[in-house]
């Protein structure tokens, strides 16, 4: 297998190894918040969230649709802790409407996924589902290995170089 061949087979299976993700959404009033929530994939790279109405995030999502999404090495499973690998999505959220198929789809996987705790989310009715749909991405995996991610096509990775890009995030 090639380096590219590798780096692509990492970034595939990067998001399987998190059972939450970090979220960044904006208020209304321009002002951000940084939480997180458990989530699952779909095959189109989709990211649904599960969370409480009444969370600052849940508010923010629905005066702001943008929200960016990170997942981020284990400091303690980290080489370098100035190096961590990670990939984040700028995403666009949309709220899934409650018991329609797609919602019973969707809730379904979180049981599949985190067990009985979500019977009891499903019976509250302040928790909604967000699909989050990624626009672009970036995916770090070390010191000057840094891929850009499309919308067009979100299965291919762009490596930055210095003259690139001068944003290295």
């Amino acid at each position: 297998m090639s380096q590219v061949e590798n780096i692509q087979a990492e970034y595939e299976k990067f998001p399987e190894q998190f059972e939450s993700i970090i979220i960044s959404t904006v208020s209304a009033e321009g002002i951000p918040n940084a939480s997180y929530a458990p989530f699952v994939m779909d095959d189109a790279k989709n990211i649904y969230i599960y969370v409480s109405g009444l969370a600052t995030h849940t508010t923010n999502l629905y005066a702001n649709p943008h929200v960016s999404v990170l997942f981020i090495e284990d400091e303690a499973k980290s080489n370098q802790i100035f190096g961590r690998s990670r990939l984040s999505f700028d995403c666009t959220a949309t709220l899934i409407e409650r018991e329609t198929d797609k919602w019973n789809q969707i809730v379904d996987q979180f049981q599949g996924r985190f067990g009985q705790i979500i019977e009891v989310l499903r019976g509250l009715s302040d928790f909604r589902i967000f699909q989050l749909t990624p626009r672009e991405g970036r995916f770090v995996i070390g010191f000057g290995a840094i891929y850009n991610i499309s919308g067009d096509n979100l299965y291919q990775l762009v490596q930055v170089t210095p003259d690139s890009n001068q944003n290295q995030g």
